[in-house]
């Protein structure tokens, strides 16, 4: 483990918990709150039950806890090399995080340590002044809920200019690329940032086109939690919706959303973890693995 237990998210949950009880403000719809947010989906069938059945003598039935301060703990010096690690990514860079109190710290590891597979060579430039230019604008309006002007190239290599109002950034792990959802006069805009030339903040007008909801499919696989399969999962698709049922001490049912259009993206990743998983539903999910394999059997066989 990188971090001792004490210092990990079932821990940070737990203290967060402790913060409300300590305060008098602690309610069970907050307890699972502090849960979703701090910790994993089986956490919730996990830490409640220590909390209300006084198993871990923190809190009392009645939610009272005897625990006077409010938990606190400062970061390890490792935390902080993790941190300094994860902060010389190009991309967090992007959104100038502060980086006060760590100056004099050793990263734990540098980004020319890492190497990616299955992901495109040939991703954004995020050192680029201009693409952090435009993307921290974009940022902004998004936070103030404000339209921008949009000068983007075209696949014609040509020069055009639009004012749209920007939905969300989305960032894809295949490509190493971000792009701009937006509504234009007419229809939805997908644009990639490495493809936006400038941008600049108007006021928003309301006259878009509203953003239709996307649609979702699911995936349903059942996993076998050796060498940590079910933590690397959960924490691998942490930014999706799932459902997450024990169907017996190492064997786990997860269901997990996505957006339609990321279909071939989450095929590659879901068979990234190899024989530890099997895709039980949909049939055209299960058929899709199937070709792949079928292809890289060929392609073996050929080579």
């Amino acid at each position: 483990m990188l971090f001792h237990e004490i210092y990990g998210s079932y821990y940070a949950a737990v203290a967060a918990i402790l913060r409300d009880a300590v305060r008098g403000t602690l309610t069970e719809k907050k307890m699972y709150e502090h849960i979703r947010e701090h910790a994993f989906g089986e956490s919730q069938m996990v830490i409640p039950d220590g909390m209300k059945g006084e198993k871990w003598r923190l809190i009392h039935k009645d939610g009272i806890t005897p625990i006077q301060k409010e938990p606190y703990r400062p970061l390890t010096l490792l935390e902080k090399r993790w941190m300094k690690a994860v902060l010389l990514d190009p991309r967090i860079r992007l959104f100038d995080p502060d980086v006060s109190g760590l100056q004099d710290v050793d990263p734990l590891f540098t980004p020319d340590m890492v190497i990616f597979y299955d992901r495109y060579q040939d991703g954004d430039d995020y050192s680029d002044p201009d693409y952090i230019r435009n993307f921290r604008t974009i940022v902004q309006a998004l936070r103030d809920g404000r339209d921008i002007s949009v000068t983007y190239q075209t696949k014609s290599n040509s020069e055009r200019k639009v004012r749209v109002s920007p939905y969300y950034l989305e960032y894809s792990e295949k490509d190493d690329r971000f792009r701009l959802i937006a509504g234009g006069w007419k229809r939805r805009l997908t644009l990639n940032l490495a493809k936006i030339i400038s941008c600049e903040v108007v006021e928003h007008t309301g006259e878009m086109m509203p953003l239709k909801k996307p649609e979702t499919s699911s995936v349903t696989f059942e996993l076998e939690d050796r060498r940590n399969a079910l933590e690397r999962v959960l924490l691998h698709f942490s930014h999706l919706e799932k459902e997450t049922v024990q169907l017996e001490d190492d064997r786990y049912l997860v269901t997990l959303r996505y957006d339609r259009q990321d279909e071939t993206e989450m095929l590659i990743r879901i068979l990234s973890f190899g024989p530890m998983i099997k895709v039980t539903e949909p049939d055209s999910f299960v058929d899709q693995i199937r070709e792949r394999i079928e292809k890289q059997k060929e392609f073996a066989f050929f080579r």
